[in-house]
Parts: C-alpha cells; structure tokens; sequence
C-alpha cells in the first residue's frame, strides 16, 4: 500500500503551452432528475476547470431548464437526450449518475442489485436508470468511464467496462459486489477481478486497481455534507480525461480532502459542496506548486 502524496500529483498531465481547443479533453456527464437537480451541476462545476469543455445531459426533460442557471454556471454545453450519443462518442472521458434517480426502498434495491435479472422491482425511474446505465456501458466498453451516484446503485457488475472508476460508498460497495466486509484486502480483489478502480471513500480512502493501493488520509467531517460526492466524481472524470484511471481517482480524493482541510482554516465545519467544488483546483495548484518547488 502506497500513502498518496502531493509529490504524486507531479505525474498529472499538464496542458502544453501551444494547446489550442480541444487539447485539453473534453468530457460528458450524464445525470440529473427531477429529484436530485444539484449533483450534476456539482460536478460540471468541478470538472470544467480541468478540461476544455464540458458536455451535459439529462433523460430528465426538466433538466433543460438548466439554462437558467447559466449566470452562475456557464461553463457547459446542454446537449439533448436525444444526442447524448454523439457526444459520449466524442468525450474523452464520461461521468455517469450522478442525480440519476435510483430507488425509495432500501430491501428492494438490494434485491435486485444481488440479481442480474430485469424483473421490475425497480420503481420507474429507477427502471430508467438502470436501462440507461447498461446500455452506454455496454455499448461503448472503450470509453473511459466514472460511474457514480444513481448509476452505481442500479449497476450490475457484469457490465463495469474495462478500466472505469467507481465512487461507491461504503453500503454501496458491500451490495454491488456481494462483499461481507469492506476490507480493504476484499477491495483489490474485485477490482482486480473486474478490472475497474476502486475509489472506497471514508475518513481515511483506499483508491486501487487490484495491483496498486493508494492510502488517503486527512480531511474532515464537513465532507460528510451531501454533494461532496458529486464534486469528487466531476474532479475524477475532469483529470480521467487526460490521465490514467489510478491516478486520476487517487488525485481526486487526495485534493477533495485538502480543499476541506483548506476550507476548515476559513469557516470550521461550516462549508458545503459547492465551497468545495470552488476551491477545489485552487487547492490542487497550491499543491502542485509546493511540490515543485522541493525540486
């Protein structure tokens, strides 16, 4: 086991000097719903300031109104459901679920997430989720993927594709792969055997591919605050479009716990995500450049 370290985040690619558009990746992140409006918008926040565009999209009519917003958050382009596809296609890297709606009843979501079968234990919306997710992992298997929130909660393991970054929490990760603990032994096996990095958050995180952990230490309570999540998968997908699937989650939680740390020297406890996902690369370069000066 590796303790992950700000010396680390020297291996992160840097945009080169002549880039022009496009250069610097481009991602997707399909989520949202009529539920959960604030999650995408999290990590749309987080990851536009890593890559040089950000595509967005929702199976949620309602999530068009998202214009609205666009005096805050401009940083993005909608893109109808209707052509999500075009633009999976054109991504370097693709987030998905977060907001996805996913179910009410905690027993029937385990049921069926012990099941491949299709048999509608799921309520609609959850039914839709769960179609969505299997269908663009499935047909696009290449694609460098992080699968989080809604997606994860209606994810069969049999359709992680090769390489994908999952964020689970604790109680989902024990469902997803039938674990009767979450050591951290049991993780790399599973992620070594579907060939997936694992992102398993907590007080101190474990981020592995089965071959290579990395140990995580440091933040504070105030990421217990809800979209903290959000903001560390739309950081992931935003590094994961120009950066290995290892690396780019155990950059992520490694500088989502710096920002809390950063952000507890301001205000105690009393930040939220959206502190976090505005602080968040002001962090990441604070740290690059201490790092770089012990050269």
């Amino acid at each position: 086991m590796i303790s992950f370290s700000k010396e680390d985040l020297k291996k992160l690619w840097k945009p080169k000097s002549d880039s022009s558009g496009e250069d610097n990746g481009q991602v997707t992140i399909i989520g949202g719903s009529s539920l959960f409006h604030g999650a995408p918008l999290l990590a749309i926040k987080a990851a536009s300031r890593m890559v040089d565009m950000v595509f967005f999209s929702s199976p949620e009519p309602e999530m068009g109104e998202i214009s609205k917003f666009k005096s805050e958050l401009s940083s993005f382009i909608w893109v109808p459901w209707t052509e999500v596809e075009e633009y999976v296609r054109k991504s370097d890297a693709v987030l998905i679920g977060p907001g996805l709606m996913r179910f009410h009843k905690e027993n029937g979501r385990a049921e069926v997430l012990r099941s491949i079968k299709e048999d509608g234990v799921f309520d609609d919306k959850g039914t839709e989720t769960r179609s969505i997710t299997k269908y663009l992992l499935q047909k696009y298997p290449d694609k460098k993927w992080v699968i989080d929130g809604g997606s994860l909660q209606v994810l069969d393991s049999l359709w992680i594709p090769n390489g994908s970054v999952l964020t689970p929490n604790k109680k989902e990760l024990e469902i997803l792969f039938k674990l009767q603990n979450n050591s951290v032994e049991k993780i790399e096996e599973v992620a070594k055997e579907f060939n997936c990095v694992i992102c398993d958050k907590g007080p101190t995180s474990y981020v592995t591919d089965g071959q290579t952990t990395y140990e995580i230490t440091g933040g504070n309570a105030g990421l217990t605050k809800g979209g903290t999540g959000d903001t560390l998968a739309g950081m992931t997908v935003g590094l994961l479009a120009k950066n290995s699937s290892l690396l780019s989650a155990a950059a992520a939680a490694f500088v989502v716990k710096k920002t809390a740390e950063a952000l507890y020297e301001k205000v105690g406890y009393n930040f939220n995500a959206d502190d976090v996902a505005d602080e968040v690369f002001a962090t990441l370069f604070k740290l690059a450049k201490e790092s770089d000066s012990k050269q």
